[in-house]
């Protein structure tokens, strides 16, 4: 009965070492970490060309942006960067009433440097459809960056923000609801 158990642990075993041994890591795109998961998926801290969207919809143009005002506290932060999103994304936000229902609301966690720069994005909640809003809120964050200066405030630096994204995947930062 023993040798039955043991070998009956030894393959379950193998098959974790065969299955882990035939993973790819990138390099260089996002790390993504399985949504069965109860670890939140990183986004990349800086997307590279085709990222932030569908493959096959082009990146918008940059919109240039004024430099950010000085923060006192992470309130501050939070509606200057809810801000500066929808200044940097006009194409892709609107700013009325939200639509019932929304498709899609990802929740990012934003991690900052002490520039205000994008150190990394968390993904808090994932839809459970339309899930490629985690890249077009990811690549929104991006172009909106830098948010100012947040080495005087305390640590960590970092703020969390929710994106209600209607049927024609333009979003509004939850902060300015």
């Amino acid at each position: 009965m023993r040798c039955i158990e043991w070998s009956g642990r030894a393959c379950i075993v193998g098959v974790v070492l065969l299955i882990a041994g035939c993973s790819s890591s990138g390099g260089s795109g996002p790390v993504v970490v399985p949504p069965a998961s109860s670890r939140p998926i990183v986004v990349a801290a800086h997307p590279g060309p085709g990222q932030g969207r569908a493959a096959t919809a082009p990146l918008p143009a940059a919109v240039a942006l004024p430099a950010p005002r000085p923060m006192r506290n992470w309130d501050d932060v939070r509606l200057q960067a809810a801000q500066r999103m929808i200044s940097a994304n006009p194409d892709g936000t609107y700013t009325g009433q939200v639509p019932e229902p929304l498709l899609a609301i990802p929740v990012l966690e934003i991690e900052l440097n002490g520039d205000g720069s994008v150190r990394r994005i968390l993904v808090l909640r994932q839809p459970s459809q339309a899930r490629d809003t985690i890249q077009i809120a990811a690549a929104a964050v991006h172009r909106a960056a830098p948010f100012g200066d947040v080495s005087r405030l305390p640590r960590p630096w970092k703020f969390v923000e929710t994106f209600l994204f209607d049927d024609d995947r333009r979003f509004k930062p939850r902060t300015l609801d």
